[in-house]
């Protein structure tokens, strides 16, 4: 099993004026969400721990995950309302969000509400965004990786939302702190941007990246598609084109399918991740790749099927 660490929220898109407002649209959102779902939806086996509200809109959340097939068993019930998200998206189709998330249900887990243990059949963490950032949530998240780094893999993907953060120069200590901690990570280029300013050399942070710690880095560069960093391997994969409707939830989708090509592959294993053969990586890029475009061929974070993503690849060879 997968344990995907992080938020729970709902995305508000709006649209075209209705007559006497904005027309909106209510999802289930929040990245980790989103990675929780998509591994469920690709056929994996994966739990979900957060904070959710009690209110409406949070037990739709836990309603969507269990739908999914996700364990909502670590699920933390809070009498805080549900964080919300205005996401329009802008005419390249990259989404513009703006987060009402002030004392939240997502944003309140402390240390004191983790488990005391986690079952045997966890075999990897997954964590990222905004919940990395804020606390108490962020404290409570690090000091679950702290717990149960070199026990199991865990993997990170930024997904910086700087609206949310803040300051970006202020967080990059802690995320560099949970490099240390971390197996896989998996950031965007404009991570990178974020983080270090425009420009930065995949390269360079590649190689101080896995001197950290980490056995597999990866960078998703759009519709020019991903390259990754093992051992003393560079790999880099095209990217499938499809005619984008918007890219919300395509980052997420990257690192559900990721992680789920890797555990097929046996690979997501302490002893394991760092002796991936050349062909096992560049089989679960194609695989993140694949699935990533077809979120990018849909309105919001519609994550794909595996029967979805097996038909994009069939048709691929054919």
């Amino acid at each position: 099993m997968i344990l995907v660490c992080g938020e729970a929220l709902i995305d508000l898109f709006v649209g075209r004026p209705s007559g006497v407002g904005l027309a909106t649209e209510a999802v289930p959102g929040g990245s980790p969400f989103n990675v929780a779902s998509g591994i469920a939806r690709l056929g994996g086996k994966v739990g979900f721990l957060s904070k959710v509200s009690e209110d409406f809109f949070g037990r739709y959340l836990v309603q969507k995950l269990a739908e999914a097939g996700v364990d909502t068993s670590f699920v933390v019930p809070s009498v805080l309302p549900t964080t919300l998200s205005v996401v329009v998206t802008l005419p390249d189709g990259q989404p513009h969000y703006s987060f009402y998330g002030q004392d939240s249900a997502d944003r309140s887990l402390v240390p004191a509400e983790l488990p005391r243990s986690l079952p045997n059949e966890v075999s990897a963490i997954a964590i990222g965004s905004y919940t990395l950032a804020i606390d108490p949530v962020a404290s409570a998240i690090e000091r679950l990786v702290a717990r149960e780094a070199g026990r199991r893999v865990i993997s990170i993907d930024p997904n910086l939302r700087v609206r949310v953060i803040g300051d970006v120069g202020a967080w990059r200590p802690r995320f560099e702190r949970l490099l240390g901690k971390c197996t896989i990570v998996k950031a965007s280029i404009e991570d990178l941007e974020h983080l270090y300013g425009r420009g930065a050399d995949v390269h360079d942070l590649a190689a101080r990246w896995l001197a950290a710690g980490p056995r597999l880095v990866v960078f998703t560069r759009g519709d020019s598609g991903a390259i990754a960093f093992f051992g003393e391997t560079v790999l880099e994969m095209p990217g499938r084109k499809v005619e984008v409707i918007d890219t919300v939830g395509a980052g997420d989708t990257f690192h559900a399918a990721l992680l789920v090509s890797l555990e097929e592959q046996q690979l997501l294993r302490l002893e394991a991740i760092g002796e991936a053969s050349v062909e096992a990586i560049a089989r679960a890029l194609h695989f993140a790749i694949t699935a990533s475009s077809i979120t990018c061929s849909r309105r919001g974070a519609d994550l794909p099927t595996r029967a979805d993503v097996e038909v994009a690849i069939q048709w691929s060879i054919t």
